[in-house]
């Protein structure tokens, strides 16, 4: 049997790639017609299929990975998790608090301003912020501060490292092993395409409808099944070589069908909407969600495991980017809804301005050791 290598720089690339997608898809998110923190005045459907596309797996598949990458870090730490799970508390809470505190509050500050016409001065803002103020209700719904807004994933990513870690220490040690050999042995040829994608379309079918999808950690009970069912899928096939073929050799059906599956969204979304058929649309999501990924695995290590200097470079950019991003995608979005530029200029300038002030921001970040930790970085090597 082959082993599995220590560095899976194949998922490193797919790690910076989703992430890279997120940065356009929050973009996106200011000229489509589904609610957010801020519009554009061109704000139209016309990109919405574009959106559609990376929807349902990008998050997924960042859960999958992270779960990879934590059963690498525990096989490293030995049988005690204490200083694995310090180390990565301190890696993800901070960050999350610091976000809260400092990077966010900007994005509810220019929605209350364009939704509610708040006319306050920013300190008037912050302290009710601070005070966990609930007078704030665009759409008739409260506005519950402080939030992490789109820092969602971190403390997501948090509970579902500390419930695999505990688990790992308090089970018996033979259980972990016997169930890594379980999913080997069931998920072979078809039936790891197949199987998780109807997991995942039951999932959606029955849970969504019930818990819907909240953000807010306490209350998610499908996301938790949906991403916590993926993160522990990573974490238990991490050191099985046996499956990673099977994904690599079904990396051209899985892709068809995730396509398929989007076609029956587009088919969905735009004209056809039985309600007797929302079964159909839901189990289309769940097959794009899971062939793509699935593609995605197979052809990345084809094509993307090899390792240099961008590759380094930008894992550990990744984080820091996504921490600044959104917020000054809602800034300059924001600044510039009344300055008459055309949709296509807003959104040059829009990508312009995150690329450049992202870019900034981790230069200084990461040459400045004390503000390092609040972004996610590991302390500064000697130089």
């Amino acid at each position: 049997m082959t082993p599995v290598a220590e560095r899976r720089f194949d998922l490193d690339w797919l790690r910076i790639i989703a992430f890279g997608l997120l940065i356009f898809y929050h973009i996106g998110m200011f000229f489509v017609t589904w609610d957010w923190h801020v519009k554009s005045r061109h704000a139209g459907p016309l990109i919405e299929p574009l959106m559609l596309l990376s929807n349902p797996w990008r998050l997924s598949l960042l859960f999958l990975i992270a779960g990879v990458a934590t059963r690498f870090m525990a096989d490293k730490a030995g049988p005690s998790m204490r200083a694995l799970i310090g180390q990565r508390s301190r890696r993800l809470l901070l960050p999350l608090v610091f976000g809260m505190l400092v990077i966010v509050p900007p994005q509810t500050y220019c929605e209350i301003v364009e939704k509610l016409g708040y006319a306050g001065s920013w300190l008037d803002f912050y302290i009710a912020y601070l005070s966990f103020y609930d007078g704030w209700r665009p759409g008739g719904q409260p506005l519950l501060v402080p939030t992490w807004n789109h820092l969602w994933f971190v403390p997501y990513l948090w509970a579902y490292t500390m419930l695999v870690l505990l688990a790992r220490t308090a089970l018996p040690g033979g259980i972990w092993p016997a169930m890594e050999a379980g999913l080997a042995g069931w998920l072979r040829g078809w039936r790891l395409l197949l199987l998780p994608w109807l997991l995942l379309a039951g999932l959606r079918i029955w849970l969504r409808p019930i818990f819907g999808q909240s953000h807010a950690l306490v209350d998610d009970w499908y996301l938790h099944a949906a991403y916590g069912g993926l993160f522990l899928f990573g974490f238990l096939i991490a050191r099985q070589p046996a499956i990673w073929a099977g994904i690599r050799a079904l990396r051209w059906p899985a892709l068809g069908l995730g396509l398929a599956g989007y076609g029956g969204l587009l088919l969905w979304r735009f004209g056809w909407q039985p309600a007797a058929l929302v079964p159909l649309r839901d189990a289309a999501w769940a097959l794009q969600q899971w062939g793509l990924i699935l593609a995605l695995l197979g052809f990345a290590q084809i094509w993307l495991n090899h390792d240099g200097p961008a590759r380094r470079y930008l894992t550990e950019a990744v984080f820091p980017f996504y921490i600044l991003h959104q917020t000054v995608i809602v800034l300059v979005g924001h600044g510039l809804r009344d300055a008459g530029l055309s949709a296509l200029a807003e959104m040059a300038v829009i990508l312009g301005a995150t690329a450049l002030a992202c870019w900034l921001g981790f230069a200084l970040v990461r040459r400045l050791p004390w503000l390092r930790p609040f972004f996610g970085l590991r302390a500064a090597s000697p130089r």
